[in-house]
C-alpha cells in the first residue's frame, strides 16, 4: 500500500512541474519590455512613432 501512496506523490509533482507555463490559469512566464511594447502598439494604444521612439530607448540598454 505504501508503493501507491508514493506513486501518486510522484505523478503530483510531475504535474505540478512539468505542466506548460501557456494554460490559461496557470503559471505565466513575464513579458520583456519589447514584448509589452509590441502588443501595445498592435492593439493601437500607441502610434508609430512612439513606438519607434521607445523601442530605441529600450534597445539602448
Amino acid at each position: 500500500m505504501n508503493w501507491i501512496w508514493w506513486t501518486v506523490w510522484f505523478i503530483l509533482l510531475v504535474w505540478v512541474f512539468a505542466t506548460p507555463y501557456n494554460i490559461p490559469g496557470q503559471r505565466h512566464a513575464k513579458e520583456n519590455a519589447l514584448e509589452i511594447l509590441k502588443r501595445r502598439f498592435a492593439n493601437g494604444e500607441i502610434d508609430h512613432k512612439e513606438y519607434e521612439e521607445r523601442k530605441a530607448v529600450i534597445e539602448k540598454k
